[in-house]
């Protein structure tokens, strides 16, 4: 079974931001753990500074100090 990563309310940047606007948020704080999708875990991430909200895979996160 696979288990998430990432807990409820770390503190996570985007690997590749391929795609995004330009004014996208830099790091996100995890506010839901989601089902895994093709062998990888999913999370709903939050910028509250910002108000954006997105989905992403476990391979495209990663832990910001």
């Amino acid at each position: 079974m696979t288990r998430h990563k990432f807990a409820i309310g770390e503190i996570v940047g985007l690997i590749s931001r391929a795609g995004l606007s330009p004014v996208a948020a830099e790091t996100y704080r995890v506010v839901s753990l989601l089902p895994v999708m093709d062998s990888l875990p999913q999370y709903r991430l939050r910028n509250d500074e910002l108000g954006q909200e997105r989905v992403s895979k476990e391979d495209n996160l990663e832990a910001v100090s």
